[in-house]
């Protein structure tokens, strides 16, 4: 019994032949690379494990994204690039034909993606489109707000590449394409349909393409790049480089948790330990934790610790105890993983 963290006694990279890998907040943060990404990528590779860059940022064309991971040190190529540009437009196929048109509300990815799809491009919501599909773009302004709040009152079909409400640039965290598809769904009252995680879609259409049949999704997101990975059925570990920190993932709910937990991709070339229980604690090598009278306790610490911290809240909450979350440590995201007291 693990607690819902599954242990490994070899590296990941060699247990799984593919990973997902998010992007933004894992590989990079805005232009500066996240530290041992690249060289973490390249051990993984030499061990077999083949790699598709599955991003929720739909502003960008595949091609472009290939070109500044290996300008970051991470050579790829644009089939190992997955946007949400790119699942947003197969959502269309499901319900529009070829050469409906669509208004696009995003960046250049966006625009190649719908086009390659098989569907018109249009401006405005006086050309009356069948669909709006809205994807991140720096340069989206209210003026194009205006015109997908237009053509979605006027009948057509609302579709977000993702509903992420931040984003991480290197100056830290900014409004992300949920934030401004919020603006459109407040004008009409009208909830889009989502392409990008957490829905299964991408994660689904990467594995297709490379025929994989162990994939392991890697994430620093629990709401997006975690939930997908239990929506699409696959694993999924959690780095702590971005949003989500690893007292996040204590407190997750059974639908975000994610089966390994580790500091940064470091964590692909590393065997993983899983919490058993013993008595009332739950134990990771030299750590342990327990949830008595709704009060988490931990012994230990570093990553262990909030292994075992995991194993013992997510127990307790899934049958039935009360578990406060001011006595969880404020662990933070980063390679330290030092924990401040809790609250």
């Amino acid at each position: 019994m693990s607690g819902g963290l599954r242990g490994s006694d070899v590296p990941l990279a060699e247990l799984h032949d593919l990973a997902l890998v998010d992007l933004d907040g894992v590989v990079y943060k805005g232009h500066e690379p996240v530290p041992f990404a690249a060289d973490s990528l390249a051990t993984a590779r030499d061990r077999g494990l083949a790699l598709q860059f599955v991003t929720n940022n739909a502003s960008r064309e595949p091609e472009a994204v290939a070109e500044q991971l290996t300008a970051l040190g991470v050579p790829a190529r644009p089939d190992e690039v997955f946007t949400a540009a790119q699942a947003g437009a197969a959502l269309l196929t499901t319900r529009l034909a070829a050469g409906s048109r669509v208004l696009v509300v995003g960046g250049a990815g966006l625009h190649t993606a719908v086009r390659a799809a098989g569907y018109v491009v249009v401006g405005s919501a006086s050309d009356r489109p069948d669909a709006v599909i809205q994807g991140f773009a720096p340069t989206l302004g209210w003026t194009d707000l205006a015109e997908a709040a237009y053509a979605v009152a006027g009948g057509a079909w609302f579709v977000a590449t993702n509903l992420d409400l931040s984003l991480p640039t290197d100056r830290g965290y900014a409004p992300g394409n949920g934030a401004l598809v919020g603006a459109v769904q407040a004008a009409t009252g009208v909830r889009p349909d989502s392409a990008g995680k957490p829905e299964p879609t991408m994660y689904h259409l990467a594995v297709e393409r490379t025929g994989a049949r162990s994939p392991l999704v890697v994430g620093d997101r629990l709401d997006t790049d975690l939930a997908g990975a239990r929506s699409a059925g696959y694993p999924g570990l959690h780095v702590l480089t971005g949003v989500s920190s690893a007292r996040d993932a204590v407190l997750a709910r059974p639908g975000e948790r994610p089966d390994y937990l580790g500091a940064d991709l470091r964590a692909l070339a590393e065997a993983h330990p899983a919490p058993a229980r013993s008595g009332d604690w739950w134990e990771c090598r030299e750590a342990a934790a327990r949830v008595a009278d709704g009060v988490l306790q931990v012994r230990g610490h570093g990553l262990d610790a909030a292994r075992a911290a995991c194993a013992a809240a997510w127990d307790a909450v899934d049958r039935g105890e009360s578990l406060d979350p001011d006595t969880v440590p404020a662990w933070g995201v980063g390679s330290s993983l030092e924990a401040a007291p809790a609250r």
